[in-house]
């Protein structure tokens, strides 16, 4: 039988991550190429008591099929949490839950776009969405980074000239893969040219809650008094993300065909990773947890930093982030960032690099990214030693 796949399918690349972890399992690679949070922040002994709770005490709810917006107490108890530690207002607002935070950007991207219209995205961005909105042959529009976010002359530049763009698509907190915090300045910007242009805005926010440094800058979608955010919530980073639990919280009108969107997918979200997740909201020593969690990361920021100040050459360019998962590293002009990564790896480290981040994948980078949340601080040690070497030799 010889299968045709679709056009929608056939123009994706496999992503590089996925395919460069391939690779990094192997335990004698050094692995500054995934996406996943520190193992040690896992409440492992909460989750497996909570799970044991509920599969004695309501066997039914977690096994049975629910609604597809999600388990009622849930929802209810995500909004009082945006409302509490983000000013997200309840009013105006629906949540929904969906199966990880990159169901939620599928759902958004299968009800607002046609084939060919635009998705306007930071360039780079994180490839998952990316490669979720080419699969419904959206085109990508890529704004421009600096080192307080997105460029807005850019992106205004952008939205005059493109009049096909659905949405912008934002990760303001921490961003994939440059680990850059939007400014207060530039999100109310974002919103003044949502406003301005008609075009609504997808606030990514995973890392949100992974500050070790500098002040929280209010969310975007806490300043919006139009309805024009949708934003894109998870525990992935927060709790595990295992459990595939993330959520939207969307202007009201657009719930219900987000909810039908849902349906055609996968009903709903798996019950009992989501009655575990309403345990974590609402049993949870919360500020401790993730105050536990911000410790982690800082500390194996500053470890890695340090070393890359002490082993790297003085012409690799490299972000500073006040939380989250990645740093972002640029090479001199000329390099070939690819050999780079494939001499790395040949000498046990695994990096990714920047093209698979890129909007328009034949652009050219010499940037790449490294994960500090997962390697060991032994890792993290011996494996920027080797990148210090390799970035001299070149």
């Amino acid at each position: 039988m010889n299968f045709q796949i679709s056009n929608k399918i056939a123009g994706i690349k496999p992503s590089a991550i996925r395919e460069i972890l391939k690779l990094s399992a192997d335990p004698n690679i050094i692995a500054f190429s995934a996406g996943n949070p520190a193992p040690q922040a896992f409440p492992v002994e909460e989750i497996r008591r909570w799970s044991a709770e509920i599969l004695e005490q309501e066997p039914v709810l977690a096994l049975q099929y629910s609604v597809s917006e999600g388990y009622p107490p849930l929802r209810e108890a995500l909004e009082e949490f945006l409302q509490k530690r983000y000013g997200i207002a309840k009013e105006g607002n629906q949540i929904i839950v969906t199966t990880g935070a990159e169901q939620g950007l599928d759902l958004i991207c299968k009800v607002l776009c046609n084939e060919g219209d635009q998705v306007l995205c930071e360039s780079p961005s994180f490839v998952g969405a990316l490669n979720t909105f080419r699969s419904y042959n959206a085109k990508l529009v890529g704004v421009e980074m600096e080192a307080d976010g997105v460029n807005t002359e850019h992106m205004e530049r952008l939205l005059q000239t493109n009049p096909r763009i659905k949405f912008m698509y934002l990760i303001p907190n921490f961003q994939n893969p440059t680990g850059i915090t939007m400014s207060l300045e530039k999100r109310k910007k974002v919103l003044e040219l949502s406003a301005k242009y008609n075009v609504p805005v997808v606030e990514d926010n995973p890392y949100g809650d992974l500050r070790f440094a500098g002040e929280d800058v209010p969310s975007i979608k806490a300043l919006d008094t139009t309805g024009s955010v949708i934003y894109c919530g998870s525990f992935s980073k927060v709790l595990s993300p295992g459990m595939r639990v993330g959520y939207l919280c969307a202007p009201q009108k657009l719930t219900p065909s987000l909810a039908v969107a849902k349906q055609c997918t996968d009903v709903h979200t798996a019950m009992l990773p989501q009655l575990i997740c309403h345990r974590f909201l609402t049993q949870l020593d919360f500020e401790s947890h993730i105050a536990r969690c911000r410790s982690i990361y800082g500390e194996k920021y500053h470890l890695m930093a340090r070393c890359i100040g002490e082993e790297f050459s003085q012409k690799v360019q490299v972000t500073t982030p006040q939380g989250g998962l990645f740093l972002w590293c640029t090479l001199p002009k000329g390099q070939d960032v690819m050999a780079f990564a494939q001499k790395a790896l040949a000498q046990g480290v695994a990096i990714v690099p920047g093209n698979a981040f890129l909007v328009d994948e034949k652009e050219s980078t010499t940037s790449f990214r490294l994960n500090y949340a997962t390697p060991s601080q032994q890792d993290i040690q011996t494996g920027i030693a080797v990148l210090g070497r390799l970035t001299k030799e070149m």
